[in-house]
């Protein structure tokens, strides 16, 4: 143990690297903190795609598959209903009720959409904290 300048006792630490160990020590921490940094970029970039990705497929389902049943299911509907009303007030009818099943389909896709956050905020952070830790080897 060594006395401090104030009057207090710590135990003294030596380092006895060289200035180039030293060097090169940091220089592996730096490149290793490097690839976990892009591993945690792309891990995130995938996370946040797959919501994106998610949410365009709900969407291009929901005008393919609305394609199909406006087409068929109007045609039945309508001679359906013209069973009891002018086909014209029944094709109406009809596409009154697909306007409104695309809609819900379009309103839960864009809300998928906005689920996607690309601003990778993990990533954000912890390249934050490892801009601190360099700084810290600075001094």
């Amino acid at each position: 143990m060594t006395q401090s300048p104030t009057g207090g006792s710590h135990v003294g630490t030596t380092d006895d690297r060289s200035l180039g160990q030293i060097v090169s020590d940091v220089s592996n921490d730096f490149a290793t903190l490097m690839k976990q940094e892009v591993e945690l970029a792309k891990v995130e970039l995938k996370e946040e795609l797959t919501k994106v990705g998610t949410g365009a497929g709900m969407l291009g389902g929901a005008g393919f598959s609305g394609w199909f049943v406006l087409l068929f299911l109007s045609a039945a509907l309508m001679f359906l209903l013209d069973n009891w009303l002018p086909i014209e007030v029944a094709a109406l009818l009809t596409a009154l009720v697909w306007a409104a099943v695309a809609a819900v389909l379009a309103a839960l896709g864009r809300k998928k959409l906005k689920e996607a956050n690309p601003e990778l905020p993990k990533t954000q952070q912890t390249l934050k904290e490892d801009a601190q830790w360099a700084r810290a080897q600075k001094n």
